[in-house]
């Protein structure tokens, strides 16, 4: 790693992203009732003649009309390791009566590989709505067409977002990057998703530039931005650029920690308040493991953490979580709230099959007053 601050003189930094790291300690208190989990055998793809993927992981999750339709990244062969995503439909009936982890479930490719900006690889989906559009809108990591050789200045991955506002057809509208002069220095750019906080369009973002540091970020977007892409994807056949401005370290690595990514897309809790999940990679076991902050946007001022779980909330537990293809990893990347008191979690685990997990908010909402900060 380089010495020196790096990057960070660039950016702004939110009130309280280094006490929230302070704050933390390398214990974990697993609040996480995993409820079922499914593995690549009973996922079938059925339109695409492969069949049977051979590593499903890393599922986003939108709950649409009593069904759990989860966005899951799909390995087709290990050559490249190119993913895709596919919409895989689990009625919320299965899930709860635990024949989830029974059932054999059909899925349809809705992203993969199609243009220069994903042409290695279309990973990691976060599936979530925005105020004002009708259906979803998905942003995963697109591995560009100079993901294994990059030229200098040519980002190995690029966030691509795309739509569908009938929950059918998703167009690909938008590739997220920072203003010029900076966005030069992007090694890769993921964990990526936009929130509407109430007060202001943002951009989650993870970092990695050319000092060989990680940046837990979020960027302001203008107003529009996402409507005006949609249209110029439209006329232009292909994503537009959308550049985000104002980028913001929200939170610092902990002292045990070789970095930090965002995890599942916030969920919002009114007056500016989000509760973000967030993953982290201990120096030890390079393990996954994830933590929650509550932050706020305080308008002018920006982001600010609030408060942050001082214990991780999930760690790799089950077999299937510590074995599989990469060892001692679980992976959030969906969340929706079942109901006041529950939020369903969907999840990779040893980056290979696909977990659901029941968060108790209540239980939650504890770890976090041990960790408030103001």
């Amino acid at each position: 790693m380089a010495d020196g601050p790096g990057y960070a003189g660039f950016f702004r930094e939110a009130v309280g992203a280094r006490e929230a790291a302070r704050a933390r300690r390398f214990e974990t208190h697993d609040i996480v009732e995993r409820v079922g989990v499914i593995s690549p055998k009973r996922l079938y793809i059925n339109d695409h003649p492969v069949g049977n993927p051979i590593a499903a992981f890393n599922p986003s999750l939108a709950v649409v009309e009593g069904e759990a339709r989860l966005y899951v990244r799909v390995i087709l062969g290990y050559y490249k390791y190119v993913s895709a995503v596919a919409e895989v439909r689990v009625p919320l009936d299965d899930v709860e009566s635990g024949d989830v982890n029974l059932n054999y479930y059909a899925g349809k490719l809705v992203a993969y590989p199609s243009m220069g900006y994903d042409f290695w690889g279309a990973e990691d989906p976060r599936v979530y709505t925005l105020p004002g559009a009708p259906g979803l809108f998905m942003t995963y990591t697109g591995r560009t067409r100079y993901y294994f050789e990059p030229p200098p200045g040519r980002p190995r991955t690029i966030p691509v977002t795309a739509y569908t506002p009938d929950y059918r057809s998703w167009v690909k509208i938008g590739v997220t990057v920072l203003p010029e002069g900076l966005r030069r220095h992007v090694v890769s750019d993921k964990n990526a998703f936009f929130v509407d906080t109430g007060r202001g369009l943002y951009f989650f973002h993870r970092l990695h530039m050319d000092d060989e540091r990680f940046y837990l970020v979020a960027s302001r977007v203008d107003p529009g931005e996402l409507e005006k892409a949609a249209r110029a994807a439209k006329e232009a056949g292909g994503p537009a650029e959308i550049v985000v401005r104002d980028t913001t370290i929200v939170v610092h690595p902990a002292r045990f920690e070789l970095k930090n990514g965002w995890a599942t897309p916030p969920l919002r809790l009114g007056d500016g308040k989000l509760l973000a999940f967030i993953h982290g990679v201990d120096r030890e076991l390079t393990a996954y493991r994830l933590y929650a902050a509550l932050l706020e946007d305080a308008g002018e001022e920006g982001l600010r953490v609030i408060a942050v779980t001082p214990r991780y909330i999930m760690e790799p537990r089950t077999l299937y979580e510590i074995y599989g293809d990469r060892s001692y990893t679980v992976f959030p990347c969906g969340a929706w709230r079942l109901d006041r008191r529950r939020l369903l979690v969907s999840y990779g685990a040893a980056d290979y099959m696909t977990g659901l997990g029941v968060i108790n908010l209540d239980e939650l909402m504890a770890e976090l007053d041990r960790g408030r900060l103001d």
